[in-house]
């Protein structure tokens, strides 16, 4: 039995050809891959900043000032690191180079995340985010991945996930 999501994708990704074969490879990937879980886990706390057992109502004036920090410093932070990364390895690359990963994967979902929790704090942030945008787009574009967000399976995005949109959040 494996738990965590980071843990389970650093032994699935071998197997399913979406990780490097060597170890340092490997290794690099599930970095990036615990540096989007903590990514994921500060978008959750912009609408739970006090307590995860509280309801939002409860706690929205702090949401508000967790949300601002997170917006103008966490976001661009974060994401502005993917794209150093992906600035490395040149354009139309992946996080790896040549081969797309579980972390290529992820990044897309928290992408798409982030746009629907923050649109116009993505929108502002685009500009500055060209690669980290392109590598969302090849991921949509990827068949199998196209025809499941196509498909009914896809959940949409709601306000029971962990990317919640909340519009005084995004000032």
């Amino acid at each position: 039995m494996i738990g965590q999501t980071a843990n389970i994708l650093l032994h699935l990704g071998p197997r399913l050809n979406l990780a490097p074969a060597e170890e340092a490879g490997r290794l690099w990937v599930n970095q990036m891959q615990l540096t989007i879980t903590d990514l994921v886990a500060e978008a959750h706390d912009t609408h739970h900043p006090l307590d995860v057992g509280d309801y939002y109502e409860d706690q929205a004036d702090a949401a508000k000032v967790r949300a601002k920090a997170f917006r103008n410093d966490r976001i661009p932070k974060y994401l502005g690191w993917f794209e150093t990364i992906l600035a490395r390895q040149g354009d139309d690359a992946w996080l790896t180079g040549t081969a797309a990963t579980y972390a290529d994967l992820s990044l897309f979902q928290v992408v798409e995340g982030l746009t629907y929790a923050f649109p116009r704090a993505m929108a502002r942030a685009g500009a500055a985010l060209p690669r980290v945008l392109a590598l969302a787009e090849r991921v949509r574009g990827r068949p199998n991945i196209a025809a499941y967000l196509a498909s009914p399976r896809r959940i949409p995005f709601n306000e029971q996930g962990i990317f919640r949109h909340y519009p005084e959040l995004d000032g």
